[in-house]
């Protein structure tokens, strides 16, 4: 699978363990940066433009993370046809794909341990969208929203 990954200097050691973690796995990891340790950099430069990436290809997931996972999340949320989720359990990585479809996993590198962080990634990766119809009823609404403005 293509995974699509960002984050900012909070992530930027992180990102590098998933990265192997999932190459190692066969997964085709994109690296969207940061590349380079910059503290001043600012996380939608590179949380975008992966979240892009997963809009533009079909069966594409993505990961952005950062200190928290909260900016990463808004970042890659901005983008049209991007269900980003902040998760924070393995629950919750189960519930973003199958209740929300979810198509970009948002972390906080600060919030939790390495060996979690990645459960969280091989969750959310594993986890399938099972196509219930009230889910995709309630994904629709949102689709929706995006397009018209309204709900109704």
């Amino acid at each position: 699978m293509r995974i699509h990954i960002g984050s900012d200097h909070a992530g930027l050691e992180f990102k590098s363990v998933i990265i192997s973690h999932l190459s190692k796995a066969g997964h085709d990891v994109v690296d969207h940066g940061p590349h380079t340790f910059d503290p001043l950099d600012d996380y939608p430069v590179f949380c975008i433009p992966a979240a892009e990436a997963v809009a533009k290809e079909a069966g594409s997931l993505g990961i952005v993370l950062g200190g928290s996972g909260n900016g990463e999340q808004i970042a890659a949320n901005k983008v049209d046809g991007i269900r980003a989720a902040l998760v924070w359990s393995k629950e919750t990585a189960v519930l973003a794909r199958e209740h929300n479809n979810a198509n970009v996993i948002s972390i906080g590198g600060r919030m939790h341990s390495e060996e979690f962080c990645l459960e969280l990634v091989d969750t959310f990766i594993a986890t399938p969208f099972p196509g219930d119809e009230r889910h995709v009823r309630r994904i629709n609404l949102i689709s929706k929203y995006e397009e018209t403005g309204s709900v109704n």
